[in-house]
């Protein structure tokens, strides 16, 4: 039996790069998306690659339809089938209150985290569902505890992006159920990435982890290994749920 084959969108670098890393290890041919950093994605290629996986890195924005669909279409010409899908890709801007954000910030954050993060499991859906001839399949979402807390005089607005996509896993996950496609989320709380640093503060994570419980911040590996065991058969009646990583923040 051919291995399954899983998309990982923002693959090239931190949770999205572990998460690629691990479902490799973990027996999955992977496609790592990226946006525009084509070094830091043949990276992780070169990384499964030496492992004895295997790997292919395909540039795409996410929140523009007619690139999700080319995607698409060059998995289902290089493989055939389509198992798994992690939406992790995602963008954060400059920390500010709501009232300094024009509409333009806002929609660029909701193109990407949401709409990105719709077209693509409606992509996953037409070829996992078995409504469609598909043999079922699994999606997680890598979502945030931003979108509890709310992230005020920071970034609001991602962190209702990420509220939105809440709402699209428990809604999709109901809207599949019977159709054998399973989906979750995962909540990282304060991680180690350099995604801080698009925010504006590279060092957060350290100004903040002393209001975590664990007292440290986590890493992108412990993030994959929840999303990877949701996409797993130990998580087989599972779906509609979500995993906080978060150190009990």
């Amino acid at each position: 039996m051919a291995e399954k084959l899983i998309l990982v969108t923002g693959g090239g670098r931190g949770i999205g790069a572990a998460c690629a890393l691990l479902a490799a290890e973990r027996g999955y041919t992977v496609c790592i998306n990226y946006h525009s950093d084509a070094g830091a994605a043949a990276a992780v290629v070169a990384a499964i690659e030496s492992a004895g996986a295997s790997a292919l890195a395909i540039q795409a924005d996410v929140s523009n339809e007619a690139e999700v669909l080319r995607m698409f279409g060059q998995i289902d010409e290089r493989f055939g089938r389509f198992d798994a899908l992690i939406n992790n890709a995602g963008v954060l801007a400059p920390q500010m209150r709501v009232e300094q954000m024009d509409a333009a910030r806002i929609n660029r954050i909701l193109a990407t985290n949401v709409t990105g993060s719709f077209l693509c499991a409606r992509e996953a859906v037409r070829r996992m569902s078995t409504r469609h001839g598909g043999g079922g399949g699994a999606i997680v979402n890598i979502s945030s505890r931003a979108a509890v807390l709310g992230s005020p005089g920071e970034y609001v607005d991602y962190a209702a992006s990420k509220a939105a996509l809440d709402a699209l896993t428990t809604g999709l996950a109901k809207e599949v159920a019977q159709e054998q496609i399973r989906v979750n989320g995962v909540r990282p709380g304060l991680i180690h990435t350099r995604m801080h640093a698009s925010g504006g503060e590279p060092g957060r994570v350290g100004r903040l982890q002393s209001s975590v419980p664990m007292g440290r911040g986590g890493e992108a590996a412990e993030v994959a290994r929840a999303a990877l065991w949701l996409l797993s058969a130990e998580a087989s009646y599972t779906t509609g749920s979500f995993i906080d990583v978060s150190g009990g923040r």
